[in-house]
């Protein structure tokens, strides 16, 4: 079976306006800890906590890292591992599914599109074509005051962006993301995934049936 881990990506290195930026991985936890994480990557936990969840992604079964690296800085990061278990979207319910975890770009280098160079490496070489990849988009989740996007707007922006490497909006019964209007799945069922797995998931979609 092809996996997300072993497929090699090949690195890309954007020019920009403020110096080239370099997209690769997977990185190791070694690799992680190795670079600085940037100041400016703080949207879902300070620096150093952020820094230390990426080193133990890492190291998950089928986890994985990919970084945008500016002067031995990492600005950007893209993440994916196996759903928790506790979701109903689990190992053991849905075998061959990753959840793309996070997507961060540096406050200090938004606008440049490294998000979407990070989305293309982490896609590229077919590396997930046997995954299944999901993406929970909650809007309590999003920095709104720090794009200054409406919450709308920003929904559309992720939309948007996602739908580049082939994630869709599907449609579920999930009760955090009925929780809000804004709230999204979205998912990308590669074309290298079994038939039973696709059944396994599209079924795990609606539970809530009521029975007569």
């Amino acid at each position: 079976m092809i996996t997300a881990v072993n497929v090699l990506r090949t690195p890309r290195i954007i020019q920009t306006e403020r110096g080239n930026v370099t997209i690769f991985g997977p990185v190791t936890a070694e690799e992680v800890l190795r670079y600085a994480l940037d100041e400016g990557l703080s949207a879902f936990r300070p620096p150093k906590e952020q820094q230390k969840a990426l080193a133990e992604i890492a190291v998950l079964p089928e986890g994985q890292v990919i970084v945008a690296i500016h002067d031995e800085r990492i600005i950007g990061y893209v993440t994916f591992h196996r759903p928790e278990e506790f979701e109903r979207w689990a190992h053991n319910q849905v075998p061959g599914m990753l959840e793309l975890g996070a997507i961060e770009t540096s406050k200090q280098w938004r606008g440049l599109h490294i998000s979407s160079h990070l989305l293309e490496v982490a896609f590229g070489g077919g590396a997930l074509d046997a995954y299944v990849i999901i993406a929970t988009e909650y809007y309590w989740h999003w920095d709104l005051k720090g794009t200054g996007l409406s919450v709308w707007e920003y929904q559309k922006f992720l939309e948007s962006l996602f739908n580049r490497v082939g994630l869709r909006r599907v449609g579920t019964d999930e009760p955090d993301i009925l929780a809000h209007p804004a709230n999204m799945l979205m998912a990308r069922v590669g074309p290298l995934v079994p038939q039973d797995t696709v059944l396994l998931f599209e079924e795990s979609l609606y539970q809530n049936r009521w029975m007569f």
